[in-house]
């Protein structure tokens, strides 16, 4: 079993928090429910979560409601934590590169902090 963690900033910020407050309780239950699969299932199907193709050891969870898709890219920190530091709602086929930036950034940000 895998543990979820969203990653936290220095001044105790949660990125994944506050875009999770942003959404519509029905897309806020479709990620939190695609969350639990993450945390549950030994093999997690890759329509839900998946190693990042050209991003280093980044890993993203999916979800769609409806015509939203949202990502949640995080890393592991271990065998079996998953920490997500950076979401957004996905409007290109095409994760944009400022998306990895950040993730990347908020990867090096937690393990020079831990």
């Amino acid at each position: 079993m895998r543990e979820i963690l969203f990653y936290e900033t220095a001044s105790g910020q949660k990125p994944i928090e506050d875009f999770l407050d942003q959404l519509s309780s029905k897309q806020a239950q479709k990620v939190t429910w695609v969350l639990k699969l993450v945390e549950e299932l030994d093999r997690v199907p890759s329509n839900y979560f998946k190693k990042m193709v050209n991003a280093g050891e980044l890993w993203e969870v999916r979800a769609a409601v409806g015509s939203n898709i949202f990502r949640l890219i995080g890393f592991f920190d271990g065998p079996n934590l998953v920490v997500l530091a950076h979401a957004f709602r996905k409007k290109t086929q095409k994760t944009p590169k400022q998306a990895i930036k950040i993730a990347e950034e908020r990867k090096k940000d937690y393990f020079r902090r831990k």
